[in-house]
């Protein structure tokens, strides 16, 4: 059993950031070995926030999806079912960082400006 959405993500969010950590990249492909196939893929190439908050939200639906053809019998139910809380919490918290990213942006816009408005540039 593995979390491909979490460590797919993990590997985008590196490649968002500029994240250089071997060990933790290496740990993230080797769980993902064979499982490099549609949103996933998408995931772990992404190269901006925007790619991985759609792949993420195609990994989702297909998760939701596997979810819906579960039986209370099945021996992976309750693990696929924690799965997919903790993709969605890791949507939310992908939204959070693309919003204060946002924000960031417009208060140094701000600053910008306000630094122009205490001394002017002809």
């Amino acid at each position: 059993m593995s979390c491909h959405e979490l460590e797919a993500l993990r590997l985008g969010l590196m490649n968002v950031l500029g994240t250089d950590d071997r060990a933790a990249r290496e740990h993230a492909e080797k769980e993902l070995d064979g499982e490099l196939a549609g949103p996933i893929e998408g995931l772990a190439t992404a190269e901006t926030l925007d790619e991985l908050r759609r792949h993420l939200d195609a990994a989702l639906v297909d998760l939701e999806e596997e979810v819906a053809t579960l039986t209370d019998d099945d021996p992976e139910a309750d693990y696929v079912r924690g799965r997919l809380v903790a993709v969605r919490d890791a949507e939310r918290s992908l939204a959070r960082l693309a919003t204060h990213g946002d924000d960031l942006l417009d208060g140094l816009g701000e600053t910008h400006h306000d630094l122009h408005d205490a001394f002017p540039v002809e």
